[in-house]
């Protein structure tokens, strides 16, 4: 019988879909995502179901969108009773394990965003989503010098170096101990407490995996250095069309995308050396490898900046899934999909996959629904709750009270430059739309 597969997200924060260099963005150097694409289904119309870090996660690894999943505010923690997709491959016999951001535990509004103290905030292991192995940092934005703490380290325990390589090679060791035929090459770590929990004992039947790696990057402080990758200057960035010009949001954004794409590079650097550690241990070909970002970032696109809005920039998110073995021919499975897929049908598909079925998402009928629960009161994010749907040409964006905001006809205007949301020609469609998914509210 077939062992069955191991199973690898990746999940970064605010990379953006159209942020790769397979996707024909000249400022981006993703060679290793280029690799991965080349054998993988790319889900090219891949969006978040919540352009925001805690409402997408818990989405993420529920499978039930928020808030019906608990966090309806930006502060809510996913509460200790949520099922997640970890409870689901626990039962299915895997060995389960999270590295990195979490982003879901209960954290003081009052404290700084960016530093130690949400950094260093101890998540307890009631609150870490069911998962047998949970090492990481609650939130904080250290892109470097990053605090980890969780089964191998009681207590936080501060890592020198960038947090992607961090995170990437602490989950290389956790890979390399569920495989132990595998020779699964990862750096041994400074600050390394060695102890049995997370290690399989000698002569134990090896369990397939499921493991989450969830890095930081590309997130802002975007001037925070990345991994010794020179940034650009501004002015070699080529914007997008809809980025105005001549002002200030062009100089913020020129600034900004200068940084964020050099952490683009380092943590595609990163990812390549978690990859290359599967590879050398001879357990690729029966690993599924899933990448995408739990939202995007605006960056000067319509005049606006960071995420939480509707448009393309923050909700539309990579989405590569490369399945096991290779097709007939030694040839790789590759495949481009064009369909509007939702990350909050991932842990379903996961869970398919542990079952024996294809690592599949397929678009919900109607389209895939989007929205803000709340708003964020936070320096340039979007300025009210929303709910919309995507399908893979159009797009309609309703307010809090039902009325349409935005529609846009994504065949012809990819880069939503034109809001057609109260011409007639386009009020049947509209309304169709509207009803499919929301009824007559």
């Amino acid at each position: 019988m077939r062992r069955r597969p191991n199973i690898l997200w990746v999940v970064t924060t605010q990379w953006r879909a159209s942020a790769t260099g397979y996707a024909g963005d000249v400022n981006a150097r993703t060679p290793c995502l280029a690799a991965l694409a080349k054998e993988a289904v790319n889900y090219e119309q891949a969006v978040t179901p919540h352009p925001f870090g805690p409402f997408a996660r818990a989405a993420l690894l529920t499978g039930v969108l928020s808030p019906e999943n608990g966090v309806r505010d930006y502060y809510d923690p996913l509460p200790v009773n949520a099922r997640t997709v970890a409870h689901e491959m626990n039962e299915r016999g895997y060995a389960t394990g999270f590295f990195g951001k979490w982003h879901l535990a209960r954290r003081d509004p009052a404290a700084a965003l960016v530093g130690e103290a949400h950094a260093r905030t101890i998540v307890p292991v009631e609150a870490r989503g069911g998962f047998e192995f949970w090492e990481g940092f609650e939130s904080g934005f250290l892109l470097n010098d990053p605090w980890l703490h969780g089964a191998r380290l009681t207590e936080p325990v501060k890592f020198e170096g960038y947090q992607s390589d961090v995170v990437c090679r602490r989950a290389g060791e956790w890979l390399r101990a569920q495989t132990p035929n595998a020779k699964i090459q990862t750096p041994k770590m400074e600050a390394e407490r060695p102890t049995a929990e997370g290690s399989k004992p000698k002569g134990a039947e090896a369990k397939p995996w499921f493991g989450v790696v969830s890095l930081e990057a590309p997130h802002p402080p975007y001037d925070a250095p990345a991994a010794g990758v020179a940034v650009r200057r501004p002015e070699e960035i080529l914007l997008s069309a809809n980025v105005p010009r001549g002002g200030e949001v062009e100089a913020k954004a020129r600034r900004e995308l200068a940084g964020y794409y050099a952490h683009i590079e380092a943590t595609d650097r990163a990812i390549e050396r978690l990859f290359a550690g599967l590879k050398a241990g001879g357990v690729w070909e029966e690993t599924v490898v899933v990448f995408t970002s739990v939202h995007g970032d605006m960056h000067g696109a319509h005049g606006l900046f960071r995420k939480g809005w509707p448009h393309e920039e923050a909700v539309r998110v990579p989405l590569l899934v490369k399945s096991v073995g290779k097709s007939e021919g030694g040839r790789v499975k590759s495949e481009r999909r064009r369909e509007a897929v939702s990350l909050v049908d991932l842990s379903a598909a996961t869970v398919a996959c542990a079952e024996g079925g294809v690592f599949e998402l397929r678009a919900p009928v109607g389209g895939a629904q989007i929205s803000m629960p709340s708003v964020v009161a936070l320096p340039h994010q979007c300025d009210r709750v929303w709910r919309g749907v995507r399908t893979a040409k159009r797009k309609l964006v309703l307010n809090a009270d039902g009325s349409p905001w935005l529609f846009f006809d994504l065949e012809s205007d990819p880069g939503e430059m034109r809001n057609i949301v109260g011409e007639a020609a386009w009020a049947e469609e509209i309304a169709e739309l509207r009803n499919r998914n929301f009824g007559q509210d």
